[in-house]
């Protein structure tokens, strides 16, 4: 019986963010059932946003990952990084080897603006600079003309305000974060003094959390500027206000408040927050010059909804950068069925279907953002992910499961195929590395962002090549 100490239930993730680990946390817990997991990541190091989305002066939520490294050194778990699902490794492949796939792959690329110069040079998905700054391989030889004054920021959510923080820190504060080295010495030529940042709804509507929004006011150098107009409230948002269940909306208001009472202070940068405003044109002629922005007004939409629509004031500011940050999207993975309208694996509550309203895949799950959409913060993907593991676990004892020919003997392929992988021991060896970098120069760690140098110096320490 699959699922017995003497014929184990195989499971492969695919991605090892957060919601990959809460997976295998749960599947570990079992009493009733024998799962043997391994887990598979594109890049030599785990952790998905935590290491490559996650800022840089925010050290305390990654230490999250220390519950990961338990999860990571218990006998049943194996880590396979440097190891590209639907290239390396395809989806025949894994079914040759495993009971049953999780598609833990999040929501790799950014939603657009759709609007008249987009694609203007200076004009930027938010990821992509977040990357750039976190030392993420895929965004490392990016550049950012940072020799510009003032800079648009799209968007009030947590990723927007990170990428404001990492703007607009003092050279000071980044010295004592995980920074990339590369991106610490552009921001310290940095002519940014003035970040704008829009919200085409009001402040009550806005999504980032209370912490985030009361740190930008206790930054070294930096003007938090909300002018009183910004902060008066519609019938409907001033509702909203008084009727909120959540406590989060409430604190954001005082927080605001607390802003515009306090005005300007002759700090050396400044944070312009301009809600109900949204950009219909970035303008320039080969870079980003400027951007015209329009006033919204909400209102009540048929479906009860309070949504916001242009009136007709508007406005040009003069930008030189723009940022992008109003949602992710999800990417398709080859053979792994996608509904492009959501940017999601179709699936019902985590059992992957043909299509939104098709049937079970046998033996496919899916967890986190690819399943639900970009929502949460990192605790919400324990919870997704349990829903998912524990419907996978149902079927494995109904005898609903991939009907592997090799369970369990993934290595040997790898292997044939002479595929450097690294183990989780292999990431430990280059924590270690990045860690004893970082401490020599005052910082929780420094680190690589190319992946032949991450080999490089895994196999340096070890004194064997990576895969060995």
């Amino acid at each position: 019986m699959v699922g017995s100490e003497s014929n184990p239930a195989r499971v492969a993730i695919i991605g090892s963010g957060p919601s990959g680990f809460y997976a295998a946390q749960y599947l570990q817990k079992q009493k009733d059932i024998a799962v043997e997991i391994d887990m598979f990541e594109r890049l030599p190091t785990p952790f998905g946003l935590v290491r490559g989305g996650v800022a840089p002066d925010h050290q305390k939520i990654k230490s999250v990952t220390k519950v990961y490294d338990r999860i990571a050194s218990q006998e049943s778990f194996r880590f396979f990084g440097n190891v590209e699902f639907g290239t390396v490794v395809t989806h025949a492949d894994l079914q040759a080897y495993y009971h049953a796939i999780i598609f833990a792959v999040g929501a790799q690329s950014d939603r657009r603006l759709n609007i008249p110069g987009e694609d203007l040079l200076g004009s930027y998905p938010a990821t992509e600079f977040v990357g750039w700054y976190n030392a993420h391989p895929d965004f490392r030889d990016l550049e950012f003309d940072l020799d510009v004054e003032n800079v648009a920021v799209i968007g009030v959510g947590n990723v927007a305000v990170d990428v404001v923080r990492i703007l607009t820190r003092t050279v000071n504060e980044l010295k004592q974060t995980d920074i990339a080295d590369y991106a610490l010495d552009a921001l310290a030529e940095s002519a940014v003094k003035n970040v704008y940042v829009f919200g085409r709804r009001g402040p009550v509507q806005a999504k980032f959390t209370p912490t985030e929004l009361k740190e930008l006011g206790e930054m070294e150098d930096v003007d938090v500027i909300l002018t009183p107009d910004q902060l008066k409230l519609d019938e409907f948002s001033q509702t909203e206000l008084d009727e909120a269940a959540d406590r989060n909306v409430l604190r954001n208001f005082e927080h605001m408040q607390r802003f515009a009472d306090q005005g300007k202070r002759g700090r050396g940068r400044r944070i312009i927050f301009r809600f109900l405003t949204s950009p219909v044109e970035i303008l320039g002629e080969d870079r980003v010059e400027a951007i015209k922005v329009v006033r919204n007004e909400l209102y009540q939409a048929e479906d009860g909804r309070i949504r916001p629509r242009h009136t007709e004031e508007t406005e040009v500011i003069p930008v030189g950068l723009v940022f992008r940050s109003v949602g992710y999207n999800g990417l398709p993975l080859p053979d792994v069925p996608f509904y492009e309208r959501w940017g999601i694996i179709p699936n019902d509550r985590g059992r992957v279907l043909t299509d939104m309203e098709g049937e079970q895949r046998t033996g496919d799950y899916v967890v986190g953002w690819i399943k639900r959409g970009p929502s949460g913060v990192i605790g919400t993907n324990k919870p997704d992910s349990e829903e998912t593991a524990q419907l996978l676990v149902e079927d494995i004892l109904a005898g609903k499961h991939l009907q592997p020919s090799h369970p369990g003997e993934i290595v040997s392929m790898l292997k044939e195929r002479a595929i450097p992988y690294l183990t989780y021991e292999d990431w430990l060896v280059l924590d270690q590395i990045e860690q004893e970098r970082g401490e020599a120069e005052g910082r929780p760690r420094v680190k690589f962002s190319r992946v032949p140098d991450m080999l490089a110096a895994i196999a340096e320490r070890k004194g064997a090549p990576v895969g060995d």
